[in-house]
């Protein structure tokens, strides 16, 4: 087969699977004879200079073919000059022109659409983009937190994460994968040619007269690109500290630990479980006129009022530990750290927590006390960890039992028994769960909400810091002078009817209460 044969037969298969997205017809017109009267029914300059073309009339409807089912301006115009009832269908762009020069004798007219060579992908680029910002518009529809694009061995899969779980949605056709990865990486302003090695980008969207921040990952695999796009809601900035869903001592204590001018404050958990949503929160809480305020990112993913926010970049040498000396240098009050990934950065920023700054940072540990050993672990001394730490706060989220289905029921005896609950400590306690209806896309569930443990460093922690004991210990003593587990504040949100006793246990299975 020749290189045009090629082609075409591309075209033609991208197009087909462009009309079934569209739920329109496909139709091919070469070898078609076309009925002088029907083409005269569109005048000849609106068919040579659109790219549309009349082609069967069966007294009630005109069939018209187009190359591009987007063009609003064209599409309106075609009942009106036609006097009547139409039905269009998708035809490809070379088709078309190639029918107009066999039955009118005309080819493209002035400043029409030639073929210029491009790519199959181009010729049909206008469906792509209303293809992607479907797929984007249904995302935020259904309140997705990331969309994955994966190209699989004979299917293009798309699906969204929302509220932690992964649901698949309508699969396009294979054909789609490359021209919509394309446009992505187009709007997220990546090479495009680039297919070899991993890139990311931003895209910004908007609906519904709502902004949203898109970033994006592609990964090269064998079956082709694969995106990822994070979509950040800018209206979770605008959650306070109660909206988090924090029992009211915890919060109250978590507060007044922010009031304090110096010291560290930590957020662990595993990626996702909500420390940037927490940290953000407390940088809302932190934001007045009479304070100065500097983050260092990678990247940063929300852009914050009042907040000087810098982006961490390897490649200038701008790592978190360089930003970090840079920024002392600019009299903050409050830092914000990304993340603590490395002893050099720890080092900064304890250093900092110790000469009358405020620092702010996460780590990845599973519960809260951890975070002190995982500080010893990277090579940062014992008493600096002693001196500098205020308290760590570890979370996970849980989705809430959504509203429009929930009902009561009576957990059974294994249920309770893996939440570590005794069925004489129940009483009579209401235990909910959701039924799945439209509104939470069967799941049960819409939303999600905090489990959190606040670890309160004091001076008889500090003294066991310094002597540093085993994490058991530190924890037996936590427990001890008060600290509540993830476990436990799972247990007052199920027995509050928040969440349910499958999502406490799914994320704090490793927990001793």
């Amino acid at each position: 087969m020749s290189d045009d044969a090629e082609a075409g037969t591309d075209r033609q298969t991208l197009a087909r699977a462009v009309a079934t997205e569209l739920g329109m017809a496909f139709v091919e017109l070469g070898g078609r004879g076309i009925v002088p009267d029907v083409l005269a029914v569109l005048p000849r300059d609106f068919i040579t200079q659109n790219q549309v073309l009349p082609f069967a009339d069966d007294g009630k409807v005109l069939h018209v073919a187009i190359a591009d089912p987007i063009a609003a301006d064209v599409i309106d115009r075609i009942p009106g000059l036609a006097g009547g009832a139409v039905t269009l269908a998708l035809a490809t762009a070379d088709d078309i022109q190639q029918a107009i020069a066999r039955e009118l004798g005309a080819g493209p007219a002035a400043g029409g659409r030639e073929d210029t060579g491009t790519s199959y992908a181009d010729e049909l680029d206008a469906p792509v983009i209303r293809l992607v910002y479907d797929i984007l518009g249904d995302a935020v529809r259904r309140r997705a937190s990331d969309i994955h694009l994966e190209p699989l061995a004979g299917r293009f899969r798309i699906r969204y994460r929302i509220d932690g779980a992964l649901h698949e949605a309508k699969s396009p056709d294979r054909a789609l994968h490359p021209p919509v990865v394309s446009r992505l990486k187009l709007m997220a302003s990546l090479n495009i040619a680039e297919k070899r090695l991993p890139q990311d980008g931003r895209i910004r969207f908007k609906q519904a007269e709502r902004a949203f921040d898109l970033r994006v990952s592609s990964l090269p695999t064998v079956h082709g690109e694969s995106l990822v796009l994070r979509v950040l809601d800018a209206e979770q900035l605008k959650r306070g500290l109660p909206e988090l869903g924090w029992d009211a001592d915890d919060q109250a204590e978590f507060a007044r630990q922010l009031t304090a001018s110096d010291g560290m404050m930590l957020v662990t958990g595993p990626t996702g479980s909500g420390k940037t949503t927490t940290l953000y929160s407390c940088l809302q809480h932190l934001n007045r006129p009479d304070r100065k305020i500097i983050t260092v990112e990678d990247p940063v993913e929300y852009q914050l009022a009042g907040i000087n926010q810098v982006s961490v970049n390897s490649q200038t040498g701008m790592t978190f530990a360089a930003a970090l000396r840079a920024m002392l240098r600019q009299a903050p009050n409050v830092i914000m750290v990304g993340e603590i990934r490395d002893r050099e950065t720890a080092e900064v920023a304890i250093n900092a927590a110790l000469t009358g700054h405020q620092v702010l940072s996460t780590l990845h540990t599973n519960d809260a006390p951890s975070a002190v050993t995982r500080l010893l672990d990277l090579g940062v001394k014992p008493f600096l960890v002693a001196a500098a730490l205020r308290s760590v706060l570890a979370q996970r989220l849980v989705r809430r039992i959504c509203p429009d289905c929930r009902q009561s029921y009576r957990p059974a005896g294994h249920e309770l028994q893996a939440l570590g609950l005794a069925a004489d400590r129940v009483g009579d306690a209401v235990f909910s769960r959701g039924a799945g209806c439209p509104a939470c896309l069967g799941t049960g569930y819409r939303g999600r909400v905090g489990l959190f443990e606040l670890f309160l460093v004091h001076d008889g922690i500090r003294t066991m810091i310094y002597e540093h004991v085993t994490v058991a210990r530190l924890r037996q003593q936590a427990r001890r002078d008060g600290m509540r587990t993830m476990r436990e504040d799972g247990i007052r949100k199920v027995l509050a009817g928040i969440t349910t006793i499958a999502e406490v246990v799914s994320v704090t299975g490793s927990d001793h209460i």
